[in-house]
């Protein structure tokens, strides 16, 4: 019997850990089973025409939030092209509602609820005895699933977990070329010992784990692949089991051969030791961490039953982002229950105090199954009837409130979390604004108001929109904010640009004044070893050198927090004999010649 496991990636980085699981532990019943992932970016009938080209006995789609719409189009028109062929959906976004799914789509056959790899091995094992008996498959033996019978839909018994992670066979032992240069999903337990209401991992109970040995030889097999890059693992609270996560994160910190490993993290509980072994062991880069805050209402919290100590998860994110080796990406969910506006500017200000990498702004979504679905008229929510379910507002919190923080999200992303203007935004949300929320809802604002969200943006154009923003909002201080914001943009280039977005008045004769100024500072060991080894000859120097004038002494103030106001020259270095990401900066001396 022919098996095509599928489903639709929201890109193609992306990897299904669910399908692999599937195909490694039917393989052994059922050696010819074909996996083929795509994209909901993929156009549906080329979905259908190559899922049909293989020529299928069976068809079985993993679905998600993100894919469920497409992968619906998708079995609506393959139905119609292999009418014969049953097609099985599975994953979190129809388990929990499989009556649903089942009278509102027909081209549904059945429906695996829950932890599947069991399940689905037990139905094909029921599909293929009908084919070889020329009988009807008897659906009512295969525990854990939903299917119509009869123009009814029906439920057989529910399946029990797998009481034995290690039972299911390894995904990484043979087709590792698939997951090159993907995102590799890694599993090392399962369950969340949490009850947040609006996430489905609150509806298991307890937490299971595969064994340290295999979980090490998994490990291994993955850093040993030249193409593996990034390994995200998907354990919703990594760092529960203490014992159990040190020996794993020694393990990588032991072999790690440049891989970059990412962590679903509970900052609160994670202990002192812990946090002292990472920030004093952890090689720069490996590792990066994903905190879910969510809130710092502690009456929302209590409401979503989220237990969370935001004094000892800040003193976690403030230790570990010291050690300057773990990225950290914390997450916030906008419109909770009874955190209305003011209240999510107060949690936004609390935790981008902590001054994350990255700060992820999301919306709640009614995910079917949780809690806060379940009660949703308790808090007069509004939201989307189909996927992503996302919230449109509730008793405290409006339409046109969400809209608001929607903006804030857009610049959050452009700005803050690209990390093109670090230094200009430290020095703006310390001098103009009263808080780092008010800076980013007043440009989203002002980004709505002048219909830049409807045009394409290069990364010149972010540069003068925002200049742009604080020149009508105040003229006090700006020249500062310009240095910084021309030493951001040049910093950040792989190359020399060809132009600047700035007016540089900046002639000739000043920028060869500037260069005698370096030759002396040279002279003077002022300058880094070898520095004008590569600007030997004027020439050379305006070749691979962008110079402009600046009105404080950035370095003094990037090295030890001096403002130094004066005139400036800021000379940056594109290097062409060796391969660097970014360019060297240097602040020269006063220029005589533009005092």
């Amino acid at each position: 019997m022919k098996i095509v496991l599928t489903t639709l990636n929201a890109k193609y980085i992306h990897s299904s850990l669910a399908l692999r699981y599937l195909r490694s532990y039917v393989k052994p019943s059922f050696p010819d089973v074909e996996l083929v992932e795509y994209t909901i970016n993929d156009v549906t009938m080329n979905i259908v025409g190559d899922i049909f080209k293989r020529s299928p006995d069976l068809v079985a789609f993993s679905c998600y939030i993100w894919n469920i719409r497409e992968t619906l189009d998708v079995i609506s028109n393959l139905k119609k092209v292999l009418p014969e062929v049953p097609i099985v959906l599975g994953g979190p976004e129809v388990t929990y509602d499989a009556d649903y799914w089942l009278k509102s789509h027909p081209a549904i056959d059945v429906i695996v609820i829950g932890e599947g790899e069991e399940t689905f091995r037990e139905l094909c094992e029921a599909y293929q005895e009908a084919r070889l008996r020329g009988t009807q498959t008897d659906l009512q033996t295969v525990n854990g699933i939903a299917y119509r019978h009869e123009g009814r839909v029906r439920y057989t018994m529910p399946r029990e977990q797998l009481k034995d992670l290690n039972q299911i066979p390894s995904p990484y032992e043979e087709h590792l070329e698939e997951l090159d240069n993907r995102v590799v999903y890694f599993e090392a337990s399962r369950g969340c010992p949490f009850k947040c209401q609006y996430c489905l991992s609150s509806i298991e109970d307890g937490v299971r784990y595969f064994s340290m040995e295999r979980v090490k030889r998994d490990l291994q097999r993955l850093i040993e692949r030249e193409g593996v890059k990034t390994i995200k693992f998907v354990d919703r609270t990594f760092n529960i089991h203490k014992k159990y996560a040190m020996e794993i994160f020694q393990f990588l910190i032991d072999n790690h051969n440049g891989t970059v490993f990412q962590f679903e993290i509970t900052a609160d509980i994670l202990k002192p030791d812990v946090v002292d072994f990472l920030a004093d062991n952890a090689p720069p880069g490996i590792f990066r961490f994903e905190i879910g805050v969510q809130s710092t209402n502690d009456e929302t919290n209590r409401l979503v039953q989220r237990i969370q100590n935001f004094e000892k998860l800040s003193y976690t994110v403030k230790r570990i982002k010291e050690s300057g080796k773990i990225a950290q990406h914390l997450d916030l969910i906008a419109g909770l229950p009874e955190e209305d506006y003011a209240s999510f500017r107060k949690t936004f200000n609390d935790v981008f105090a902590l001054r994350p990498e990255e700060l992820q702004l999301g919306f709640l979504k009614m995910l079917r199954g949780t809690g806060v679905r379940a009660r949703a008229a308790n808090h007069g929510y509004i939201y989307m009837e189909e996927a992503p379910y996302e919230i449109l507002g509730n008793d405290i919190l409006s339409y046109t409130e969400i809209l608001r923080i929607k903006r804030v999200e857009d610049v959050l992303e452009k700005y803050w979390n690209a990390h093109r203007v670090d230094r200009t935004l430290e020095w703006i949300l310390g001098r103009h604004f009263e808080t780092p929320y008010d800076f980013f809802q007043e440009f989203g604002d002002y980004w709505e108001e002048q219909g830049w969200g409807r045009l394409g943006h290069q990364l010149e154009d972010l540069f003068v929109r925002l200049y742009q923003f604080l020149q009508e909002r105040s003229r006090e201080g700006l020249e500062h904010v310009l240095s910084l914001m021309k030493f951001d943009y040049l910093y950040n280039q792989k190359h020399r640009p060809r132009k600047l977005w700035w007016p540089d008045p900046m002639e000739k004769r000043e920028m060869q004044e500037v260069y005698r100024q370096l030759q002396q500072q040279e002279q003077d060991g002022l300058l880094p070893g070898g520095f004008m080894q590569d600007l030997a000859s004027e020439k050379e120097y305006f070749k691979h050198t962008v110079v402009t004038s600046v009105s404080f002494d950035i370095r003094r103030w990037l090295e030890h927090g001096e403002f130094n106001p004066g005139t400036f020259a800021l000379v940056v270095y594109y290097p062409y004999r060796s391969a660097v990401s970014n360019a060297y900066e240097i602040v020269g001396r006063p220029l005589p010649v533009t005092n």
